[in-house]
């Protein structure tokens, strides 16, 4: 079967993300030797007289809490409250992945490679910014790791397109069949289940 624009399209795109990733590598060392630190044992070491910098631009929390913005100020509980629901699927997310995706043959999508939590090392930071960062980190994070798994649930148990094309939907929808076209359903489902369950770490693109 000739192949279609869509999918040399999307050739193409995969080609421009293998390069997208590979100049980003570039320029994170060329970062980490501008800004003066390395990573050790996973942990950044900033150098000692650009940390001694950094701390000096530390703002104080008094100071920090002083200048808020009243609004800022009251949304915050509001703000963490959502901790509670983004634990609970954390957990669940995990059980589910670990129970299902064992029974189904999906390999498994390695949690800590979508959780980067490092902006709190930075000694610029105060605690209250530290925490933020932590959280943004967490909950970000988190959303894209349950995105990476529900994702290739999808593909295994119903890879089929909707009527309507939705705001940046994950890459593997390209890949199921039309709405509408219940021949290429029971022809290729196996297919589509076969090519989830022969996944390699795809977690450094996080993809």
């Amino acid at each position: 079967m000739p192949k279609s624009t869509v999918d040399e399209i999307l050739e193409r795109l995969r080609t421009l993300q293998q390069d997208l990733e590979a100049e980003i590598d570039r320029l994170l060392e060329e970062r980490r030797a501008r800004f003066r630190y390395h990573l050790e044992q996973g942990r950044v070491r900033f150098e000692e007289e650009i940390r001694a910098l950094h701390e000096r631009q530390r703002m104080g929390l008094w100071a920090y809490l002083r200048e808020a913005r009243l609004g800022h100020l009251l949304s915050a509980p509001v703000i963490y409250s959502v901790l509670v629901p983004l634990l609970a699927l954390d957990a669940a997310i995990t059980a589910y992945q670990h129970i299902c995706f064992r029974i189904y043959g999906i390999p498994l999508v390695p949690r800590q490679a979508y959780l980067v939590m490092d902006r709190q090392h930075l000694p610029y930071l105060n605690l209250i910014e530290r925490l933020n960062c932590m959280y943004c980190g967490y909950a970000n994070g988190l959303i894209a790791y349950a995105r990476e798994i529900t994702s290739r649930t999808e593909q295994y148990w119903c890879p089929i397109k909707h009527t309507r094309r939705t705001p940046d939907p994950h890459r593997r929808v390209e890949r199921f069949v039309d709405y509408g076209d219940a021949e290429a359903y029971r022809t290729r489902l196996e297919a589509l289940r076969r090519e989830v369950a022969e996944l390699r770490d795809e977690a450094r693109s996080g993809t």
